[in-house]
């Protein structure tokens, strides 16, 4: 059974809580972390930031679009993911902890996908592509991770 509006605008919000989230993680790594192992991973990070930005911005439009308020900062729920490394060289870590929030991602929207099935495609539609992005950036860090680990 398809999800009702409500039920769906809860889904996105916490996919908007997730993006905004992932924003202050990977900008916080992308300046926090030294080292000269560290510079492919910070441009990859701030790069992303962007990325996650948009995200965050097209499901506050959808969210709008099918009845939902945005909330603000006091609203949201945050600190689920694996916050910033305090070893500011621990490139592994934050390659790590990039791939958890990927992975967190990913799940979320196929969730999402399913949930709407049938019912609600322009919902389904944007979430197929931002999935389509997150498992982009699986990718890459997992290949990192080979390299890093190596």
């Amino acid at each position: 059974m398809a999800a009702t509006t409500q039920q769906t605008i809860e889904l996105l919000l916490e996919s908007y809580s997730m993006e905004l989230e992932t924003v202050m993680n990977y900008l916080a790594n992308s300046v926090n972390l030294d080292g000269v192992r560290a510079e492919e991973i910070k441009k990859s990070l701030g790069g992303d930031v962007l990325g996650e930005i948009t995200h965050a911005q097209q499901l506050a439009n959808r969210i709008k679009q099918i009845g939902g308020h945005i909330p603000g900062s006091k609203a949201l729920t945050l600190g689920k993911q694996i916050q910033p490394v305090t070893d500011t060289t621990d490139v592994v870590g934050v390659i790590r902890s990039v791939i958890a929030a990927e992975e967190a991602a990913c799940a979320q929207y196929k969730k999402i996908i399913k949930a709407v099935e049938g019912e609600d495609y322009v919902t389904q539609d944007l979430c197929v592509r931002i999935l389509a992005d997150e498992e982009g950036h699986l990718v890459q860090f997992k290949g990192f991770l080979k390299e890093y680990t190596k």
